[in-house]
């Protein structure tokens, strides 16, 4: 039986299986899992923002891609996770809101969510085995550690693994 961990805005929670993690709303956020099929250990985040270079302070390290990728793995490692074993996969990352004659990159916070978190994961060696990201539809995933598989439900769309 697995026991269902849910993830808020801007956190992150490191579980070791079986266990289901799950976050609801990602609109231009990002529902990141970084796992190790083989030590069993599992963590997501629900990251809202691509970098924490303006923040005054950091207190939820889930809420940035540069902070979140570094604060999963290590916490996977204390648990006993090889980081030659990880793997991940991101879903969200939606321009939510058409901004007519305004669009501009500083806008476009879900497509800065995915390229930030890629390119951080990419960063620290981890493959990248499945997205669902982009579009204008939220999204509410849920990961299992008993098959590995990200659940991808979006609004309009039904649900899809990953």
């Amino acid at each position: 039986m697995e026991n269902s961990y849910n993830v808020g805005m801007a956190d992150m929670v490191v579980v070791s299986a079986p266990a289901k993690l799950i976050t609801l709303g990602l609109g231009s956020c990002i529902g990141l899992v970084i796992f190790d099929s083989v030590a069993k250990i599992a963590g997501m985040a629900h990251i809202m923002l691509p970098d924490s270079r303006g923040a005054k302070k950091v207190e939820k390290l889930g809420k940035f891609a540069d902070t979140a990728v570094p604060a999963i793995v290590d916490e996977m490692i204390k648990k006993g996770a090889s980081k030659s074993r990880m793997k991940a996969k991101i879903a969200g990352g939606a321009q939510m809101f058409a901004l007519p004659g305004t669009q501009t990159d500083f806008l476009a916070v879900g497509a800065r969510n995915v390229k930030e978190t890629t390119e951080m994961l990419t960063k620290m060696g981890i493959a990248l085995v499945a997205s669902d990201t982009g579009g204008n539809k939220g999204r509410t995933v849920e990961f299992s550690t008993t098959n590995w598989m990200l659940t991808v439900k979006t609004l309009g769309k039904g649900k899809s693994e990953i």
